[in-house]
């Protein structure tokens, strides 16, 4: 029984990943929600203030990817 409850807890704890959102046209992380209302009112619509992109699109990164990532290059 031990065994099985291991295996749920590893298997859920990979969907608690930390991600971050970034903008899908120039990959930059400051992109912010264009008002307080969206999601409830309204559909979410995001704004890029790199690049000016304006959408209801994003990218979501894991954390660990990233870091993986900067690791490789260096």
């Amino acid at each position: 029984m031990s065994r099985i409850l291991k295996k749920l807890s590893k298997i859920f704890s990979r969907g608690t990943a930390k991600t971050i959102k970034v903008c899908p046209r120039c990959h930059s992380p400051d992109i912010t929600l264009s008002t307080k209302f969206d999601g409830w009112l309204t559909p979410e619509i995001y704004i890029c203030k790199r690049c000016g992109y304006r959408g209801p699109i994003y990218l979501e990164i894991s954390v660990e990817e990233e870091t993986n990532a900067d690791e490789s290059t260096s």
